[in-house]
């Protein structure tokens, strides 16, 4: 089957088809209205952000709507009773709703394929402000040993007993030595504040900008100077030498980051500190691609030098394409990145054409799929529960963009980059639909009108590979 003969069905009669169901999904549903932003900050975040993404002069996208996903799981109700330590001192009570999320965020089913980008983050943001605003009682900002394995196992056991995976120790890399203060020489909290300018760092970091913290760093910088003044109490100022780095300095910086966030954790609502904690490791996992990609000499063979037949190297490519979407879930900047990446591998071995285009690869090809590919938003987000449905999220609709064929001289693709390129965006829907109420603001339109966000119902057979 040629390349350009994808689909069988004309995109006119799909379209209609999809449109008569919404409209008996409407009479059912009450739930299916106008869409809603239940965060007026983070719209007018969006709305103000000045980053003039350019797209495609020469392509016309179609109107998307939210394709439904296959039958549903079964409900998320059951719950088992945790075998506690008994010996963990923090208070658990704290962080009771945001256990709750997390628990749903790491489902059994479904904590691995979204480990990178939204169990794993949330399951360290939760541990943080666990230990944050259980300081307000022990002045302590870190755990010993003794006390971190059996407070670590607990919280774990707390989860499990929830729905979450019971392999997340190993599926995030967690270790009860990420509970204590590491290197860092500070975890008394008046300690802390006479050592660090602490009204400065709560002054930067009560509350971020979304959008904009990943370029500015406001909070990130602040955050990073707190922790080098927590690290220097490591040493003798006066035998320091200003012209080389202590072998352990980095080490030392980096375990008193987490110090800072949990003192921040402490001053701060749970809400507010969840906003910025999930904000700044965003800001992290953004920049870089997760995924693994395979050896790709079966692609350059196929499509190298002078590529004899587009229907080979095609199948060849969407083979390969198929192993990286049994890996994981990414954001839309993650796909970026991505799709550069396996571009510039391929480019390497002597292909020269840009096989994305000729094979239509798009973005959504670098993500796990659901239905038709689900591209995670770049903003933080969250799983959802809905008892009757099952485990959902929201997916970014710009997972139909076709994917970027880079240039040699490529730099990973960046929002903070004013002049930075990406493909033509798809039109707005003419009718503006929510499922449940669902809808996110990507970070990837920036400059870009509203774009309807399907809420993608996960079936945990899709995921049996």
């Amino acid at each position: 089957m040629e390349a350009g003969m994808r689909g069988g069905v004309s995109e006119s009669f799909k379209f209609d088809l999809l449109a008569v169901f919404i409209l008996l999904l409407c009479f059912r549903d009450s739930s299916c209205s106008s869409l809603n932003h239940p965060e007026g900050s983070l719209i007018e975040d969006i709305k103000d952000a000045t980053l003039s993404l350019e797209t495609s002069p020469t392509a016309s996208p179609q109107p998307l709507l939210p394709l439904l996903a296959p039958s549903p799981l079964a409900p998320f109700t059951n719950s088992t009773s945790p075998k506690l330590s008994g010996l963990c001192t923090l208070n658990f009570d704290a962080v009771k709703n945001m256990m709750s999320v997390t628990s749903i965020d790491c489902v059994a089913p479904f904590a691995e394929y979204l480990a990178n980008v939204m169990c794993c983050p949330q399951l360290e943001t939760t541990l943080v402000i666990l230990i944050g605003q259980s300081s307000k009682n022990s002045n302590m900002l870190a755990l010993n040993g003794t006390l971190a394995k059996h407070c670590l196992s607990d919280f774990q056991q707390l989860l499990v007993s929830q729905g979450a995976n019971d392999t997340l120790q190993q599926i995030c890399s967690l270790h009860p030595e990420n509970l204590t203060e590491g290197s860092c020489p500070v975890k008394d909290v008046h300690e802390f504040e006479t050592t660090v300018d602490s009204s400065s760092l709560l002054a930067a970091c009560s509350k971020i900008d979304l959008v904009n913290e990943c370029c500015e760093q406001i909070c990130g910088n602040a955050i990073t100077e707190a922790a080098k003044s927590l690290a220097l109490k490591a040493y003798d100022i006066s035998r320091m030498d200003g012209s080389h780095v202590l072998s352990d300095h980095t080490t030392r910086v980096k375990d008193c980051k987490r110090i800072v966030h949990r003192w921040l954790a402490s001053k701060l609502e749970p809400a507010g500190a969840k906003r910025v904690l999930r904000g700044l490791s965003n800001c992290k996992n953004n920049k870089v691609c997760p995924l693994v990609f395979p050896n790709t000499k079966n692609v350059t063979k196929a499509c190298g030098g002078g590529m004899n037949n587009q229907t080979a190297c095609c199948n060849t490519i969407e083979r390969y394409v198929s192993h990286l979407q049994r890996q994981s879930f990414v954001t839309n900047l993650q796909a970026l990145d991505c799709a550069a990446s396996l571009g510039l591998k391929l480019q390497k071995g002597n292909v020269s054409k840009n096989v994305y285009d000729l094979c239509r690869i798009s973005l959504k090809d670098f993500s796990v799929q659901v239905v038709s590919g689900c591209l995670l938003p770049s903003l933080p987000s969250d799983a959802i529960l809905d008892k009757t449905l099952g485990i959902g999220f929201v997916c970014d609709l710009n997972d139909n963009i076709p994917a970027p064929w880079p240039s040699m001289s490529h730099s990973p693709a960046s929002s903070c980059k004013k002049s930075v390129r990406i493909p033509a965006l798809p039109a707005v829907a003419s009718g503006q639909i929510s499922f449940g109420g669902l809808n996110i603001w990507s970070h990837l339109l920036l400059a870009a009108s509203m774009i309807l966000q399907p809420h993608c119902i996960l079936n945990a057979a899709i995921l049996g590979y």
